[in-house]
């Protein structure tokens, strides 16, 4: 039996019924409780939970400092290639979008490697779109050995797999698996992934478990906001993470919460979050999942990222490029137009008029800070930013030195939790300007 199943019969409408009219007095009783089940979680993303948000953030922020000390984990994505056989609405690699495409070689996936190690980074996600004749098993293992012998912590972030052909990956030195289900709501998937392999809702659910079945030591999930009511992905995702911490525990797991950014295609989020509904979420996983790292992209506002800090977030993005050769240029002399998932050849006039080429972004990104200004942010804030999960020499005995950058001494934070939570109608409880049209 996998997730799925258990999915199945998940009394879903009833828990997004809870979140949606929970009173107050099982809010504030869920929100002391020390052991959380589902219907809790529903009862701490209610409406009525909102406005226990300081009390929520007070324990969400004792909690993270007692399991995960004052330590921000950085980590950067590395785009392999956009090519993609899947047409997904909300995603700018859409095989019908007509954009630039391109795969790095192997050595341009070094040379990126290279100029994020630079950067400070120890621990990269490689990210791919979903394409057989692109982005192969043995492409994937090659990428992911040029890049350990730069960096020893690689996680992947590409197609779902079965589980033999994940094997050779993990083989080849690859340590964490991430896949979003994008949406938990089959109706909206099946009407956001129109055509390729993607459309299957089961077999993208069961990733994870193949992923742990093939050796994979931390495993990353999460829903995009926007493709449905942010309660339902929400649920949904608590309970796809209690059943990976019963099932799957001896990996790490960590819940991503990206919300849907502009991209090639211009589609427009179906529903809203607002950042004051994202703070109550953060603070909701992480009294229910007290071991559980927290990512947050820089899909998000500065503003944003730096007020979720204190409040349970674990592990962030910085200096991010969400395309091939974002970081170093690197690929461009095999840049191809594609429209329907045909190559294009462009006229001069029309390369020309595209100034400095590069391949297209699968989404644009919200904070831009450098990964050194990200960092003296979390120093200010009182936490210490960390460039890698570990010590590779002790764990594998692979002679990898120490990564660690120096850092200054971290000084206690003097900002209230309080004054982290957004205001109930101000600018961050309304809905992000993130979603308006760059």
């Amino acid at each position: 039996m996998t997730f799925v199943s258990e999915f199945n019969s998940l009394p879903l409408a009833g828990l997004v019924d809870r979140a949606r009219s929970a009173s107050a007095t099982a809010a504030s009783h869920a929100a002391r409780k020390s052991a959380l089940s589902l219907s809790d979680f529903a009862d701490l993303i209610s409406p009525a939970a909102s406005r226990l948000l300081e009390e929520m953030g007070r324990r969400a922020h004792q909690l993270t400092q007692q399991r995960f000390g004052k330590v921000i984990r950085l980590f950067a994505p590395l785009y392999l290639s956009n090519e993609c056989i899947n047409n997904c609405k909300y995603c700018g690699f859409s095989r019908d979008n007509p954009i630039l495409r391109v795969t790095l070689a192997v050595d341009d996936v070094r040379q990126e490697a290279q100029a994020l190690i630079n950067q400070g980074f120890r621990n990269l996600l490689l990210v791919s779109g979903e394409h057989p004749r692109f982005v192969s098993n043995g492409y994937l293992a090659n990428c992911i050995r040029a890049s350990q012998e730069l960096v020893p912590s690689i996680s992947l972030e590409v197609g779902p797999l079965e589980t033999e052909h994940y094997v050779p990956l993990v083989q080849a030195g690859a340590e964490g698996l991430v896949v979003y289900q994008e949406t938990y709501d089959r109706a909206a998937y099946g009407s956001v992934h129109t055509s390729g392999p993607k459309r299957d809702f089961d077999w993208r659910l069961e990733t994870p478990e193949r992923a742990y079945a093939a050796g994979f030591r931390r495993l990353g999930i999460g829903a995009l906001y926007g493709l449905s009511d942010w309660r339902l992905e929400a649920l949904s995702v608590a309970a796809h993470a209690t059943y990976l911490l019963r099932h799957c525990w001896k990996a790490q797991l960590t819940i991503s919460l990206p919300r849907l950014r502009p991209c090639a295609g211009a589609f427009q989020p179906l529903t809203q979050m607002t950042d004051r509904e994202m703070v109550q979420l953060v603070c909701a996983f992480r009294l229910m999942f007290p071991d559980v790292g927290l990512v947050l992209s820089t899909r998000e506002s500065p503003k944003l990222r730096d007020g979720l800090i204190p409040l349970g977030i674990t592990m962030m993005s910085a200096g991010s490029h969400t395309e091939p050769g974002g970081y170093t240029g690197a690929g461009k002399e095999h840049l191809h137009h594609t429209e329907r998932g045909r190559i294009v050849e462009l006229g001069a006039s029309e390369w020309a008029s595209n100034g400095h080429l590069h391949a297209t972004e699968q989404f644009n990104i919200a904070d831009e800070r450098s990964p050194d200004q990200v960092a003296d942010t979390i120093r200010s804030l009182g936490y210490e930013p960390v460039w890698k999960d570990w010590e590779a020499h002790i764990t594998t005995g692979n002679g990898v030195a120490s990564h660690r950058r120096p850092t200054a001494s971290p000084v206690q934070s003097q900002t209230p939790t309080a004054s982290l939570i957004p205001a109930q109608g101000n600018a961050l409880g309304e809905a992000p300007e993130q979603f308006a049209k760059p």
